[in-house]
């Protein structure tokens, strides 16, 4: 892991570009595609793609895996449910890393995190075939304590936090919501650094909340979509990124002149 001129470890960002794939499949065809989208990203600042294959396909189609896997130039990050169609999708292709996520299908996107302590017995074998494939194997999870020891015994390589209740808490202006929030995701990154697992985090992250969740110092990475998906509307993909690089930059050093 690389240091930024603070000495912390640098914050990566990861773009998820499902969002680009739900607009297309909308109306059908190949526009927009979301290998460009990729392309841009990495252009604005990104240092790897998100995808999540959805068991119903309903943005992201194999042919984007297919795609993304062969001609992108920065690490791929397959989201994906552990079940055995996925297992071979990713064994298949091979993926920088692959987060397990739970997945509903009522459900418009991922809520909440992998009940890892009661699913631990059937999340250790995929886990392991993954790794055993030389896949980083990530868990998308709460910031709960129990549930990061649970990740470490599943042999977890990284852990995702998921930021979406903060963020809602923040879109309410609860200060004392947003102050709890904050400090579980404190203590959950620093309980997972301190079982050698990496601490990344995302999901609901604007220009206005990746701040506080940027300045946890055992953070590394944050995996954020839709919001950037949106904001292209308006000024462009490549632009949106940048920006928020900029703000996860900022954020970090002021974390390392406060160190």
């Amino acid at each position: 892991m690389s240091k930024s001129r603070s000495g912390l470890r640098a914050l990566r960002l990861g773009v998820n570009i499902d969002h680009v794939a739900t607009l297309r499949n909308a109306r059908g065809g190949i526009h927009p595609d979301p290998l460009r989208a990729a392309h841009l990203s990495i252009e604005g600042g990104a240092d790897g793609i998100t995808a999540h294959l959805r068991e119903d396909r309903r943005h992201i189609s194999d042919t984007d895996i297919t795609r993304l896997k062969t001609e992108l130039t920065r690490p791929l990050n397959l989201e994906m449910a552990a079940t055995e169609e996925m297992l071979g999708i990713a064994l298949r292709h091979v993926p920088n890393a692959c987060c397990l996520v739970p997945e509903r299908r009522e459900e418009r996107t991922t809520e909440g995190g992998l009940d890892v302590i009661g699913s631990l017995k059937t999340l250790k074998p995929y886990v392991a075939q993954l790794k055993d494939a030389g896949i980083r194997v990530s868990l998308f999870i709460e910031p709960d304590l129990k549930t990061i020891e649970a990740s470490a015994k599943a042999g977890a390589d990284i852990v995702e936090l998921h930021t979406g209740k903060y963020c809602h808490l923040a879109l309410d202006n609860d200060a004392v919501g947003v102050a709890r929030e904050i400090e579980r995701h404190r203590k959950a990154a620093a309980a997972a650094h301190g079982h050698g697992i990496e601490v990344h985090a995302g999901h609901g992250l604007t220009y206005n909340t990746v701040g506080p969740i940027a300045r946890i110092p055992e953070v590394v990475e944050l995996n954020i979509g839709h919001f950037l998906i949106g904001e292209a509307i308006f000024g462009g993909l490549s632009s949106a990124v940048r920006r928020m690089r900029q703000l996860m930059d900022d954020a970090r050093a002021e974390l390392g002149a406060h160190a």
